[in-house]
């Protein structure tokens, strides 16, 4: 829904039974109760905002999102109480967030986030560990020999803390890892530059 800039007109424009009967039409989906009201609001809320925010296009901006929300939100209109003082609530908390926008969009141009830095060597070698070559073998080998081959070298754990990571004694950390390259040698296959791994 676009709307265009407002006319004139106050905010006791019309009567408040009128209104709030515009308002019950408008929950109801009624978009000519909507132009009504529109018509008959926009003018002094225009004002008002423009008072509060020197930026035209922000109050343009602002009118609209009122507008929209009040489309969204009019059966949240309770009671005979004015209809004025309901627009005006909700314009004006549309140019606080409007504004809290605008701050920070100005503090993110002041302060561009700087880009990610490359992955180290380190954090390559990791990834291949976990998702390339290696890490499908790893998969191919049994849990308990991988969890603790993870732990001691990818994850660069020590026996002690592998054992205690794993509840397990540290005899077995070692027994395992032993087995677990075994395993894996066999599970990647010949190395290419002749031999095994």
């Amino acid at each position: 829904m676009r709307l265009s800039r407002p006319a004139g007109g106050g905010p006791s424009g019309g009567d408040e039974d009128d209104d709030a009967a515009l308002l019950r039409a408008v929950a109801r989906g009624d978009t000519e109760a909507l132009a009504v009201l529109y018509d008959r609001h926009a003018g002094w809320l225009y004002a008002r905002l423009a008072r509060r925010c020197p930026d035209e296009e922000t109050v343009r901006e602002v009118l609209q999102d009122t507008f929209v929300t009040v489309w969204r939100s009019a059966g949240g209109h309770r009671g005979r109480g004015e209809a004025g003082g309901w627009l005006w609530v909700i314009a004006a908390r549309r140019l606080v967030d409007a504004r809290r926008a605008g701050a920070r969009a100005e503090r993110a141009a002041a302060h561009p986030v700087p880009p990610a830095p490359a992955p180290s060597a380190e954090d390559r070698v990791l990834a291949g560990l976990e998702y390339g070559e290696v890490g499908a073998a790893l998969d191919r080998i049994s849990p308990e020999l991988a969890e603790v081959l993870r732990a001691t070298v990818v994850d660069g754990l020590t026996t002690r803390e592998t054992a205690r990571l794993l509840g397990i004694p540290e005899g077995t950390v070692k027994t395992r890892a032993l087995r677990a390259r075994r395993e894996l040698r066999a599970a990647l296959g010949p190395h290419p530059l002749g031999g095994t791994a």
